[in-house]
């Protein structure tokens, strides 16, 4: 049975030695459609009427539908950008974001994201990169700002290592927090109880 196809490379492909604090990747920009509320709406199962009812909204002081957060949140999502193309099969796992919602998004705004690269901390394997998110509307106004950070295999790392498949990626990532933490090893559990 033949594997997956191979995808064909990215031109600017880079790794975590690669990245530099301030390198910035755009998201294209989108407008939150009224079709964009409806799918989030199903995807979701968010039925509160401030997101589809547009008199509802009015009744409230809302010009319009109001975005949820996790609708504004996704539109920076390392994948609606170049960033997983850019750093391709370096990426080990995504390990948490944050966000602040500071401006409200309405059914017509355009959204533009970017994220920038604010933080990288070099491990044994692997790296550490952290990302600033912001998402911005058509006037400029800053309506989202939070973090995101994943873990990248070092070049070096790569060609020693299989690449995990499926749950072996979560063992692989908790066997690294294990080993930073020292609870990876007998002696090191050991000196944890004590």
């Amino acid at each position: 049975m033949a594997g997956p196809p191979s995808v064909p490379p990215y031109p600017d492909r880079r790794g975590f030695e690669d990245l530099a604090v301030g390198d910035a990747f755009p998201i294209p920009s989108r407008t939150m459609t009224e079709a964009l509320f409806a799918a989030f709406q199903t995807a979701s199962a968010d039925n509160h009427p401030i997101h589809y009812d547009r008199e509802y909204c009015r009744h409230r002081g809302h010009p319009d539908l109001l975005a949820h957060g996790f609708q504004v949140l996704i539109q920076t999502a390392a994948g609606a950008g170049t960033f997983a193309h850019v750093i391709g099969d370096a990426l080990v796992a995504f390990l948490d974001q944050s966000s602040r919602f500071v401006a409200p998004v309405y059914a017509g705004d355009t959204l533009y994201c970017a994220l920038t690269v604010v933080a990288l901390e070099r491990q044994r394997t692997t790296g550490v990169v952290t990302l600033r998110s912001t998402a911005h509307n058509q006037r400029g106004e800053l309506c989202l700002e939070g973090t995101q950070r994943y873990l990248l295999r070092l070049a070096e790392s790569a060609k020693r290592l299989p690449v995990p498949q499926g749950g072996d990626k979560l063992r692989a990532r908790a066997g690294e927090a294990r080993r930073r933490a020292g609870t990876g090893t007998r002696a090191g559990r050991r000196a944890k109880r004590s």
